[in-house]
């Protein structure tokens, strides 16, 4: 099969995460790395062997047909608008902007253009939230009509070396987290209509408490404990709580509501995990797996825990999608609408009211576990 050569901008975190797992996947072919910081860059290259580019030299690139943007997310806009402009098809880190403005002029450039624009977060696909999906698609719990969501803990400065762009505009549990929760609802249970929400700041500054800047403060400038409501065109209406500011809670992290049963869905910032459901006897129990290729745990995390990492899986079925004249799964309407939903939540959480969303999009097409491993090499 013909590939995508893979670029790759930004040389941070989780460029190690893309060039780690990008060689499982038969459609892609890391080319090369840039970064404003070309000492960066060449580190990168040389652990994985790819080429180091400048910004400018990878855009020109001819060997290089989409490029990643792993940039902070306040460049996030013009860096893929270059992408797009340079000719080349491009795939974002969550989230794709920061405004909605943004995410609609990508989408027109894009289509101007004729190229793709995808973004992560791609772990919807993974094995438990396809098995979700299965269940809810099969009638195993009826109809969605509610539901509770929380992703909360106390911030990112106790493990992130410099920890301060979290706490700027533009970061914030919602917008660094959310895209995870509500992409994950969209694909479940479709788009959403409205959102209301109350939002703060609990804390003034952060310490940082490890690596170079121990004991270094930064400045909170965005809302870090947000509880909003959405409500989706299903008729469905769910609870999201999404907090820096909560040392230890006991919350699931997704709950879905049916007619007929109940759904437990595990931490969408994750490929894998058990799914469990009750039926109106309230018996829960654990659904059996339908060995889906994206749940099988192939790596330990910093706490020991075995998990499923399958990274890049939303940019390979970009770059099949491309080969075979189909939709990408994590293309760009899903991520403008989610973008959508959360600068809504905080417009909704400083203004204290209901907003309505300005956009829609379709659930993005259920991964069969057929079809992931046709992902694989």
């Amino acid at each position: 099969m013909t590939k995508l050569r893979v670029g790759i901008i930004g040389c941070g975190n989780i460029s190690t995460t893309y060039l780690k797992y990008a060689p499982l996947f038969r459609a892609l072919e890391l080319a090369a790395v840039a970064d404003i910081n070309m000492a960066a860059a060449q580190a990168r290259a040389a652990e994985f062997g790819v080429r180091a580019e400048t910004v400018d030299d990878l855009l020109a690139a001819r060997d290089v047909d989409v490029i990643v943007n792993l940039t902070v997310p306040a460049v996030h806009y013009e860096v893929t608008r270059r992408i797009l402009e340079a000719g080349k098809h491009a795939y974002s880190e969550k989230p794709l902007v920061l405004s909605l403005d943004e995410g609609k002029a990508l989408q027109e450039l894009a289509a101007k253009k004729g190229l793709r624009v995808g973004s992560a977060p791609d772990t919807f696909m993974g094995g438990a939230h396809q098995l979700a999906r299965a269940v809810i698609d099969e009638g195993g719990v009826g109809r969605i009509i509610g539901g509770t969501c929380h992703v909360m803990s106390h911030g990112m400065e106790h493990w992130h070396p410099n920890p301060d762009f979290f706490f700027q505009p533009g970061g914030g549990p919602v917008l660094d987290l959310g895209p995870y929760y509500i992409t994950n609802l969209i694909q479940l249970i479709g788009p959403v209509t409205s959102v209301a929400a109350l939002a703060n700041a609990s804390f003034a500054t952060r310490t940082i408490t490890n690596g170079a800047r121990h004991g270094e403060t930064v400045p909170v400038d965005t809302p870090t404990n947000v509880h909003a409501l959405l409500e989706f065109a299903g008729g469905a209406t769910v609870t999201l709580s999404a907090s820096w500011d909560v040392w230890t809670h006991r919350h699931a992290n997704m709950e879905l509501y049916g007619e007929t049963g109940s759904l437990f869905v595990p931490d969408p910032n994750f490929f894998g995990g058990t799914v469990e459901m009750a039926g109106p006897d309230g018996a829960v129990a654990e659904v059996a797996g339908r060995d889906h290729p994206f749940g099988v745990p192939n790596v330990t995390d910093g706490q020991g825990n075995a998990r499923a990492n399958y990274r890049c899986a939303g940019l390979a079925d970009m770059a099949t999608a491309i080969a075979e004249g189909r939709a990408h799964r994590c293309n760009v309407d899903l991520a403008v609408h989610a973008v959508d939903v959360m600068v809504s939540i905080l417009r909704a959480g400083a203004e204290k009211r209901f907003v309505a969303m300005s956009t829609t999009c379709e659930r993005p097409a259920a991964l069969s576990p057929a079809e992931a491993r046709a992902l694989m090499v």
